[in-house]
C-alpha cells in the first residue's frame, strides 16, 4: 500500500504566491494614497527613496520577528507598521546626518583664534 500524498506541499507555493500578490497590491494602494495625499513636492527620485525604505524596512523586520512573534496576524501587523512608519524614520535620519555633518565641517573651518588673520593687499591699502 502507498502512502498518500502530503497535502501541504503544493498549496504552501501556491497560498505563498497568492498571499505575496495581494500583499504587493495593497501596499501599492496604500503607497498611492500616501503619495496621493501628500502635501510635499513630489519627484520620482522621493517616490523611489520612499518605497526601498519601506521595503528594506519591512524585509528586515520580516527577518527579525520570525521566530519572535509566533501569532501570523501580528507579525503581520508588526512588518506593515514599521513598514509605514520607515520612509519618515528613514527622512529624519538623513536630515539629522547631514545637520550634524555640516555642524562638523563649520566648526572645523572656524579661525583659530592664534592663527594670525589675513592682511589686505598693499594695492588695495594705497588707494
Amino acid at each position: 500500500m502507498a502512502t498518500p500524498p502530503d497535502p501541504n506541499t503544493g498549496n504552501n507555493v501556491n497560498a505563498l504566491l497568492t498571499d505575496s500578490f495581494l500583499a504587493s497590491i495593497l501596499g501599492g494602494m496604500a503607497m498611492t494614497a500616501r503619495i496621493l495625499l501628500s502635501h510635499e513636492p513630489i519627484s520620482l527620485g522621493w517616490i523611489i527613496r520612499r518605497v526601498l525604505a519601506a521595503s528594506i524596512a519591512a524585509i528586515l523586520c520580516g527577518l527579525a520577528v520570525a521566530d519572535q512573534i509566533s501569532s501570523d496576524s501580528l507579525r503581520y501587523f508588526t512588518i506593515g507598521a514599521v513598514a509605514y512608519c520607515s520612509p519618515e524614520c528613514f527622512d529624519f535620519l538623513l536630515r539629522y546626518v547631514k545637520a550634524r555633518g555640516e555642524k562638523e565641517i563649520a566648526s572645523a573651518t572656524k579661525l583659530n583664534p592664534n592663527e594670525k588673520r589675513k592682511t589686505k593687499d598693499r594695492k588695495s591699502v594705497r588707494k
